[in-house]
């Protein structure tokens, strides 16, 4: 069994529309950029956070956007934020880094990761992500994305990401 499958099946299960492309795996936004002219749609990039106060953030962003670090906390309501460790992503989330999705949110039932998803995003009609390997992507709307972190108890916080850039 693939290891998204449990995902895929959720997603399903909500009748949500989305393809799944596999291709060689990536770990950087900068490797992938030879997949953004075969895949139609917005293609993400994703940061896993921790803030000073022991908040985890998952920011999913436009790939080519720029993250200002210092400006981000006054947007989404954190403190002093630092990129959270690889051990804490795969207890968290159970993906590995150069895998990390907003649809692993699925995987934190204790919900100590707080999502934001980046208003490009949420609005557009088709939205790449991770379907927890670095090795497809799955593609589906914004509204569908939203509604899928919904269903998992993870309502997204929508911000533009690049405001304080």
């Amino acid at each position: 069994m693939r290891v998204e499958q449990p995902l895929l099946d959720a997603l399903d299960a909500l009748a949500l529309e989305w393809t799944l492309v596999d291709h060689e795996a990536v770990m950087t936004v900068a490797e992938s950029a030879q997949l953004h002219a075969t895949i139609p749609g917005a293609h993400a990039k994703n940061l896993f956070l921790k803030d000073a106060g022991g908040q985890f953030w998952l920011v999913t962003a436009p790939h080519d956007a720029r993250i200002d670090l210092k400006a981000l906390p006054a947007l989404i309501g954190a403190r002093k934020l630092s990129f959270a460790k690889a051990d804490d992503m795969e207890r968290l989330l159970g993906v590995t880094p150069g895998s990390v999705t907003p649809l692993a949110a699925m995987n934190d039932g204790g919900g100590q990761v707080t999502v934001v998803i980046d208003g490009a995003l949420a609005a557009a009609a088709r939205v790449n992500v991770h379907p927890l390997r670095n090795s497809a992507t799955l593609g589906l709307s914004g509204r569908d994305l939203i509604a899928f972190l919904e269903q998992h108890g993870h309502p997204p916080r929508i911000v533009d990401v690049e405001a304080g850039s």
